[in-house]
């Protein structure tokens, strides 16, 4: 050893061999349970929203039971509440929103990682970002007098005259309904999977594109056949995310989905989510059950999506390698 590692490596003066273990054992014993208190400081979060919830609502559960679920009946005159309306049109939206966002998203991740001038990908990347940093007012006034028109006198019309078939669109072409309420929604989300996935595929080593390009494939092979399998399990927490934000948003989605407590098979028909009631109607709950009703909506709203993350990492486990 030299001389500099012989100094570094010899304890400070007064102090043991012995009493510098002890001290070093003692700071590793700190540092690991503080990051331990961290994750359960968050856990007991969770879990106390979630018994917050339980509690808020337990008149709710009392006086409707497992039948607050499937009863299409929202009456705060006569103080009868279902949740079947509310589940139905966040389901039907995020769903929606969330295969319209996967697949712009994914498509523009590739463009901006393997296709694009790097100056201009770097332009179009920083701009996709910002778009995630708009508030959701600022997408909510734009749907109701921009796109909502656009959906009324173009985009239902088009659908109807293709599909009109399809109970999704028939009926009469409302401007705001469930199908501007899932573009919007799309609009918000497709950022968070576009900037995710792109980060993802520019971590792949190179030397895996020039191994398939030596190989003789493409740059669209490439891409679909090396690179996307590579990222797959990125790609479905990105989804995740985004899906998070498409089940919670309240005002945007507010704004344009029309907020009538019924169940149409017509995307151009005004529906309502969970978010959205509980924004809409929690100032206006003057009577206990009211109240605790809206509760209940916060808490199935909390376990399906507790419920959607469980079954997107069941699926990565299952079927993605």
């Amino acid at each position: 050893m030299t001389e500099e590692a012989i100094a570094i490596a010899a304890p400070p003066p007064g102090l043991s061999a012995r009493t510098l273990r002890r001290a070093e054992r003692i700071g590793s014993a700190i540092f690991v349970g503080t990051l331990q208190g961290s994750c359960w400081f968050f856990i007991l979060i969770v879990g106390g929203l979630a018994l917050e919830l339980i509690w808020g609502a337990r008149l709710s559960l009392k006086t409707f039971g497992i039948g607050f679920l499937w009863s299409s009946q929202w009456n705060p005159v006569t103080e009868q509440f279902g949740a079947l309306p509310f589940i139905y049109g966040t389901v039907v939206t995020s769903v929606i929103s969330l295969v319209l966002a996967a697949i712009v998203g994914i498509l523009a991740a590739i463009y901006l990682a393997e296709f694009a001038p790097r100056r201009l990908g770097a332009y179009l990347g920083l701009l996709i970002e910002l778009l995630a940093a708009v508030p959701s007012i600022v997408y909510g006034l734009w749907g109701l007098f921009v796109l909502a028109p656009i959906v009324a006198n173009w985009i239902g019309p088009a659908l109807q005259d293709s599909l009109g078939f399809l109970p999704f669109f028939q009926g009469t072409i409302y401007g705001v309904n469930m199908l501007t309420a899932a573009l919007i929604l799309t609009l918000m989300i497709v950022p968070t999977i576009t900037a995710i996935t792109r980060d993802l595929i520019t971590a792949i080593p190179m030397r895996n594109r020039e191994a398939a390009l030596a190989l003789g494939a493409t740059r669209w092979e490439t891409a679909y056949e090396i690179i996307l399998p590579s990222v797959s399990r990125g790609i479905v927490g990105a989804a995740l995310l985004a899906f998070g934000r498409a089940l919670g948003e309240t005002i945007a989605t507010t704004m344009v989905i029309g907020n009538r407590p019924a169940i149409s098979a017509s995307l151009f028909a005004p529906g309502y989510t969970i978010a959205s009631v509980i924004a809409n109607e929690f100032t206006e709950a003057t009577s206990d059950l009211y109240l605790s009703a809206l509760i209940e909506l916060g808490l199935i709203l909390l376990v399906v999506s507790l419920i959607v993350i469980g079954m997107g990492r069941l699926m990565v486990r299952l079927f993605i390698r």
